[in-house]
């Protein structure tokens, strides 16, 4: 029997949401996913009540990209303040190109620990580095999700450090 959990990838960069979004998808996992994207916050009123359920909210956050950086700012006072006792997650991508970064990690890091959520580095560039980033998404689901016995979603900063 597979249960039904959902995640929402919410950010600027499309290509990037698109991506993570398929990578997800084609992971084998035990449970059903349902992967939404959205590239702000607030979601649309309409259809509100049937709106898929939201265990884990991702903000992905391009170091190449100002303008990402402030969608993802723009999108956080929309977010239920319990959302951010585990369900919750920024992911910077774009890191590699250091001569082309617009914004510091520094920054992002400051952002994540202002909201007591995780920020976890990614590549999204290479096949490979997206279907690790997906598998980790996955843990960090089913841990927001509480498939994971005797882990508490509060415990996913310290779950996830580097």
């Amino acid at each position: 029997m597979y249960l039904h959990y959902g995640i929402y990838l919410v950010g600027s960069e499309a290509l990037h949401l698109d991506q993570l979004a398929a990578a997800i998808l084609k992971e084998n996992k035990s449970f059903e996913v349902n992967v939404h994207l959205a590239k702000r916050l607030p979601l649309p009123a309409e259809n509100e009540q049937t709106r898929p359920r939201i265990d884990l909210i991702v903000f992905l956050m391009d170091l190449r990209s100002q303008h990402s950086v402030e969608t993802v700012k723009a999108s956080l006072p929309y977010v239920d303040v319990n959302f951010f006792l585990g369900k919750v997650c920024f992911l910077a991508v774009g890191g590699k190109a250091v001569k082309h970064q617009s914004v510091e990690m520094y920054t992002l890091k400051q952002l994540a620990d202002s909201y007591s959520s995780p920020l976890i580095s990614a590549e999204l560039e290479s096949p490979d580095r997206r279907c690790v980033t997906a598998r980790r998404l996955l843990q960090l689901l089913k841990v927001a999700a509480g498939l994971v016995p005797g882990v508490s979603a509060l415990a996913l900063s310290s779950l996830i450090r580097p």
